[in-house]
């Protein structure tokens, strides 16, 4: 399972409640170009829309784009594929407890490309700048040791 794209900010931004992983929709030159690890995570999210979850905001190139779709935009909206039980999951936990969905990463999943997905809910300021702190702090032991 090796990591192809990330998204550098959310682990910053958001408090990761609940992972999963879900399939994505995706055509072939965005399969080559994630492959390439080329492609941007930031500013995206995942959304449900009428009980589908889709990627929003996610930004993959064509591969080669001379050989891309006329009509095909980089940032077009993007299916997840998710079982019946875990959609309804999260319809419910986003309604209740008031969260949201971001994407964390995409990496290969044997011979598919997956989506991380998480359950998160947004960090007030102050939160940010204990994450930094203790960064700071742990960089500061690990140069000790």
């Amino acid at each position: 399972m090796s990591t192809l794209v990330t998204s550098p900010r959310a682990r910053y931004d958001f408090e990761i409640l609940e992972t999963l992983t879900a399939g994505v929709s995706l055509l072939g030159t965005e399969v080559a170009s994630l492959k390439k690890n080329q492609g941007k995570l930031i500013g995206s999210y995942v959304k449900l829309i009428k009980g589908v979850p889709m990627l929003l905001g996610a930004y993959i190139p064509p591969f080669q784009v001379a050989n891309a779709p006329k009509d095909y935009s980089p940032t077009r909206d993007r299916a997840l594929l998710l079982n019946k039980k875990e959609i309804a999951k999260l319809e419910r936990e986003l309604h209740e407890k008031n969260l949201t969905l971001i994407p964390l990463r995409f990496f290969r999943g044997g011979p598919h490309i997956k989506l991380e997905i998480a359950l998160a809910k947004g960090k007030k300021k102050f939160d940010k700048r204990e994450t930094i702190k203790k960064r700071d702090i742990s960089r500061d032991i690990a140069r000790k040791i």
